[in-house]
């Protein structure tokens, strides 16, 4: 096991996931796609110029190409019937591919490789160090992904009112005073450096991964912004730690171990989340069914209550024959509301109870 990997993908996970939750509330998941993928081309056209892998240009340059994503998709938005998700899908594949055909091409003998650029070079970011004064040599992408996590945790710390209106109200946020087309882009600069300094270590792939999956995860958990951000963290965290010990055990592609088990974990709380998840609106599915039926039970007792044929129409032997459902199943429904208090059966004829007249009076006030 070796710590130092685990350090990088710990503090990229924490880094990218806390401004997921931003990009996931203002519904831009699909731009952290794109960028991800399209700052290749920033890294690659300023590598043909500068030619050093090791030259800050080439943060610059990916920056630049990010922001040039932005700007390229909300302008293609303007245009009529265009889309969102077709812009996306549109500049993503578009700039992408001229990335990977200047790699092909122009770069053949460089370490930039196309399966580098989606799985990144997690296994080997310790032989890549730097050495800091008083506290000694560190891999370089843990040190500079440290530091963008600082610069995350202070913008969205000075930024937090602005950003937690904007999320949830464009227009209040106008009104208010704040510029949401500045915000919007100092926040895809922040998207932008983030997926830069992660590319290298961790790839494309666990980039969008680690943005997105860990606060879609959250938000089945809890509505609440400051609970939301959290509980993110705890779920990227988690994901990290059992993603690198399940490559570490069988020898696996620890991006795309720690990728799938952010799948793994999403699709876990999807079904098991107490309200949102999908066996509880079965559950829930489930016992509106019955309140329904047992709703539909009382309010035909109601009806026919004072009628002369009430011996027929509240016959528990002929019910099934009133409401053209199966015999069993009207015989169940009358043996659960005879459970609950809800009906009292006296010679051959149901009645609804005073518990029955209280449910029916408070579930037709809530339904």
């Amino acid at each position: 096991m070796n710590l130092d990997i685990l350090a990088v993908a710990l503090v990229t996970a924490v880094a990218t996931s806390l401004i997921g939750v931003f990009l996931v509330l203002r519904k831009l998941s699909m731009m952290t796609d794109a960028i991800a993928h399209t700052v290749l081309l920033g890294i690659v056209l300023m590598f043909l110029w500068v030619r050093d892998l090791n030259s800050p240009w080439l943060v610059f340059g990916a920056t630049l190409s990010g922001l040039f994503t932005v700007w390229l998709i909300e302008t293609l938005r303007r245009v009529r019937f265009v889309k969102e998700d077709a812009a996306i899908g549109m500049v993503m594949t578009m700039l992408f591919s001229v990335a990977i055909l200047l790699l092909s091409t122009r770069l053949r003998r460089t370490h930039l490789h196309v399966e580098t650029v989606l799985l990144g070079q997690l296994e080997f970011v310790m032989f890549e160090r730097t050495t800091l004064p008083w506290i000694g040599s560190w891999p370089t992408s843990l040190v500079i992904l440290s530091g963008v996590l600082v610069a995350n945790v202070l913008f969205l710390g000075f930024f937090y009112k602005e950003y937690k209106v904007l999320s949830f109200d464009r227009t209040l946020a106008h009104v208010l005073g704040f510029s949401p087309w500045l915000l919007h882009y100092l926040f895809m600069t922040l998207i932008s450096l983030t997926s830069v300094a992660a590319f290298n270590a961790v790839g494309a792939i666990l980039v969008i991964a680690f943005m997105v999956g860990p606060v879609m995860s959250a938000r089945l958990l809890t509505h609440r912004l400051p609970r939301l951000v959290a509980l993110t963290l705890i779920v990227a965290v988690f994901n990290t730690l059992m993603g690198y010990l399940i490559a570490f055990r069988w020898d696996l592609n620890t991006a795309a171990s720690m990728a799938t088990m952010t799948l793994l974990s999403f699709l876990a709380i999807l079904i098991a989340a107490p309200k949102q998840g999908l066996l509880s609106r079965l559950w829930q599915h489930h016992q509106q069914t019955h309140t329904i039926h047992m709703l539909t039970l009382i309010t035909h007792l109601k009806h026919h209550e004072q009628d002369d044929n009430v011996a027929v129409e509240s016959n528990p032997n002929t019910l099934y024959e009133h409401f053209n459902w199966p015999q069993r199943k009207t015989q169940k429904l009358i043996h659960r509301s005879q459970k609950h208090g809800y009906i009292e059966q006296k010679d051959a004829i149901i009645r609804v109870s005073p518990k029955g007249w209280q449910f029916y009076a408070h579930a037709t006030r809530t339904l």
